[in-house]
């Protein structure tokens, strides 16, 4: 269920999906796992925002476990392709896709709430059939896993090495280690 909105107006009252108010705030939630109907609303949401004004910032909310590979890619070459800032900010969990998404948030403009928890780990994959296939598939999967570890390394500072090192297993950070890892630039405690 969807909760609603109701306002009041000079004309009278109007009634919205929590959603739609959010977005007219230019505030775009990210609250589920990573799917494709999940990253195409939110990248037509941060395209609408930037038609509307591509000066104004974005802000993004993250609680996500992560999800498909390709679908948090797609948000996030969104992200940096807009020229809004889009200011991402951590609540709950930003695991896997939902870190890249977080740490993909303009530089500076990276938060969490002081309870979060941010989660990266090397990608996850599988695949059945012959061997060709599958070794295509495993090509695939390490050619992905450099992509992301470079993304992380390009957004937190870290050497590629270290990065690599840390993605092997899940790493699980506070927002306090997230703040010292770089992935966020601020914890924050209330709404600035």
């Amino acid at each position: 269920m969807i909760p609603t909105v109701i306002e009041k107006t000079q004309f009278g009252e109007r009634v919205y999906d929590i959603y739609s108010r959010l977005l007219e705030d230019r505030v775009v939630f990210l609250g589920t796992a990573i799917n494709d109907e999940v990253a195409n609303s939110i990248i037509a949401q941060l395209l609408f925002l930037e038609k509307e004004n591509s000066k104004k910032d974005i802000i993004l909310y993250v609680n996500s476990p992560g999800g498909q590979v390709t679908s948090t890619l797609a948000m996030y070459d969104t992200m940096q392709y807009v020229q809004a800032d889009i200011s991402t900010v951590c609540l709950g969990m930003a695991a896997s896709g939902g870190a890249i998404i977080l740490m993909g948030g303009a530089k500076g403009k990276r938060f969490a709430l002081e309870h979060s928890e941010i989660m990266i780990h090397q990608p996850l994959g599988g695949t059945e059939g012959q061997a060709t296939d599958i070794a295509i598939h495993a090509d695939h999967i390490l050619q992905t896993k450099k992509i992301l570890n470079q993304m992380i390394a390009n957004h937190t500072g870290k050497t590629l090495e270290q990065v690599s090192t840390d993605t092997e297993r899940d790493k699980f950070l506070s927002a306090e280690e997230a703040l010292k890892y770089g992935i966020i630039d601020r914890i924050l405690t209330k709404k600035p």
